[in-house]
This record gives C-alpha cells, structure tokens and sequence, in this order.
C-alpha cells in the first residue's frame, strides 16, 4: 500500500472508529480492490496498535469487505462481476420491494417523517468536488434505504439489506454526477407513498427506483 498521511480518527470508541475509518478507506478506494491489506502500516497510519486493527479487519472480512487467506492475511474484496451485479439486484428487488411494503403498512409517525426527511435532503453539488460529493451521495443514499429497512419492522431483512448496500457502494466510485438529483427524486417517490400508508405505491415506486438505479450502475462494466 503507498504510503499516505496519518489518518485522524475521532475519539469514542476506539475499535469503533478503526472499523469505521477502515470502511471508509475501502469504500472509497484509497485502499484498492484486490489490494493486500498491511496491517503494520496502517496501525502506524491509525497510531495504534496492530491488535484493534486486526479486529476491525475481522468485522470487515464479516461484511464481506476484504478476504483473509492463509498465510497471505487480507486482501480487499474485488468489485462484483458483471453476473454477480445483476443477481445482487435480483435480491434487492426481492427484499426492498417487500420492505418498502412492509414499512407502508407498519412505520411509525417518526419514521415515515424521517423517511420523508431524508428523501428531501439534497445532494451535495459537484462543485465540492468528485471525493466529497460521492461520499455524501453515499451516506445519504444509505440512510434512506436503511430507515425504509428499518420501517419494515424486519431487522432480518434489514441485515440483510446492509450487506448488499456495502456491496454496491464500492461501485460508487463510478457513479455520474449528472444522476444524483434523479436518484433523489425517485426517493422522494418511494417516501410520498410510505408517507401516505399506500403499500402498493410505495412497493411500484421501490420497483421502478432499484430497475433504474440497477441500469445507471451497469455503465460501469462497459
């Protein structure tokens, strides 16, 4: 791994922040996919000791992040093929039409005004640059997804949800500006129907957002 400044971590929980401040650098690629994780140097990056390293590789080798071989330790997981992709779709479509029925019918006032709250925050502008706007792009985008989960009533089918969502954002990276605001706009459709109790709006709204978002995200194996 080439060497890079010392990362700042927030202080509160140690092994918290580690796992959060490895994800981060998967996420966004400072460390590479298929790249071979060194633990040595990042402890000294983080200004830790190995051992909260270690543990916060074991978290992200559980979120499917990065891979652990014998005797070769850590590598970063690779991008999904192009097969893999679409049947991570097929899955979506399964569980988050389903949520978003599920969260038409059970949310609570709180949650479908959070829902609605998070749908109707706008995307950074481009103008921040491409690191900061994917980034908050991200973030937001996974806040949305995890309160609709979250709303469900399901905390199995929001687990696994996370799992998938961890997967597609390392295809973030590829991810155009230009349809951001499109994104946030299909949100806004799937919270309107949550919002209003309408299960089988929120259900076509969900269906319609994850085909297109699945089509926007294909760009990138070609």
């Amino acid at each position: 791994m080439a060497s890079r400044d010392r990362i700042p971590l927030r202080r509160s929980t140690l092994g918290d922040d580690i796992y959060e401040t490895l994800k981060s650098l998967v996420l966004e690629h400072t460390l590479a996919p298929g790249e071979r994780v060194n633990i040595d140097a990042l402890a000294r990056e983080l200004d830790v000791s190995p051992t909260p390293v270690r543990e916060a590789l074991a978290r992200l080798e559980s979120d499917g992040l990065v891979r652990k071989r014998p005797l070769a330790g850590y590598t970063v997981s690779p991008l999904l093929t192009r097969d893999e992709f679409f049947q991570m779709f097929e899955l979506r479509l399964l569980l988050e039409c389903a949520g978003s029925r599920f969260a038409a019918e059970r949310a609570s006032a709180a949650q479908r005004a959070a829902i609605t709250a998070e749908a109707a925050t706008p995307v950074p502008p481009e103008t921040d640059g491409p690191q900061r706007w994917h980034a908050a792009f991200t973030a937001l985008d996974a806040r949305f997804h995890d309160l609709v989960a979250q709303a469900s009533g399901n905390a199995l089918l929001r687990d696994g949800l996370n799992r998938l969502h961890v997967h597609l954002h390392l295809h973030r990276r590829y991810f155009p500006y230009a349809h951001a605001d499109t994104t946030v706009g299909e949100h806004r459709r799937v919270a309107a129907a949550i919002a209003a109790g309408e299960p089988d709006a929120a259900e076509a709204a969900m269906r319609e957002h994850l085909l297109r978002a699945r089509d926007r995200h294909a760009a990138a194996f070609r």
